[in-house]
């Protein structure tokens, strides 16, 4: 029996979440977060997605590529439960797994192709930027969603009662950028998700953050159950 494999990978993703920091939990929690998978080598060919167009989301496996160095854990301390209770890793979605593999559901917006590159739009993604991508199957949902299954300690989608408000010069920023780009309301829907460590969610007080979304840094403060965008400003 074999047990080992060697697996390359099909392409990459280009993707506005450039740290692990800020990436919501599961995928369409953000529904305005664009990324494009870029094929690549030899699978960088029309044919291999040919009639993809016809599907409206896609199943897209990658490769944890910033934590499988690190290795994996039999037991891990799911967000969900406020990072206390553990659960064994295969009942979980934890990064780190034995082979660090992943799956996100996402939308597929279209396909490009332009100067021999074969270019697959996506939305609704929680995939970091430059994650090597090993297989694309489309999503199918007579036979992928099942919607009297149950899904134990995350059964429903997560919740919060965070609001977000945004400076004068965070405004005035996000006017100066194409409207297509969506910016207020993708960090509105990112900072919703309340993506701070789950230690940090009962802290008392004003806490600061940044982030980077695309090539914009991202600065705010959190004050109970309100976010507030000081600044945005180019990398």
């Amino acid at each position: 029996m074999t047990t080992s494999f060697a697996i390359d990978a099909i392409g990459h993703i280009r993707s506005p979440y450039k740290q692990k920091f800020a990436i919501p939990r599961q995928p369409r929690l953000v529904d305005t977060a664009r990324a494009q998978l870029v094929l690549t080598g030899e699978f960088n060919h029309e044919e291999f997605v040919r009639g993809i167009e016809d599907f409206t989301h896609i199943w897209v496996l990658f490769r944890f590529h910033e934590t499988a160095d690190k290795g994996y854990s039999a037991l891990v301390r799911p967000p969900r439960l406020g990072g206390n209770a553990r659960k064994g890793v295969f009942a979980t979605r934890a990064t780190f797994r034995p082979n660090a593999i992943g799956m996100s559901a996402v939308e597929l917006l279209g396909v490009d192709y332009a100067n021999g590159q074969v270019i697959l739009q996506l939305g609704g993604v929680d995939l970091l930027d430059g994650t090597p991508v090993l297989d694309i199957k489309p999503y199918l949902p007579y036979s992928d969603a099942l919607p009297d299954a149950s899904a134990g300690f995350a059964d429903t989608r997560p919740q919060t009662q965070m609001t977000v408000s945004f400076s004068e010069q965070a405004l005035a920023f996000i006017a100066t950028l194409d409207p297509a780009l969506q910016l207020e309301t993708f960090i509105t829907q990112v900072l919703q998700q309340d993506p701070r460590p789950a230690y940090k969610k009962n802290k008392e007080g004003t806490q600061s953050y940044g982030m980077t979304l695309y090539d914009f840094n991202i600065r705010w403060q959190v004050d109970g159950e309100h976010n507030h965008v000081e600044q945005i400003s180019p990398l």
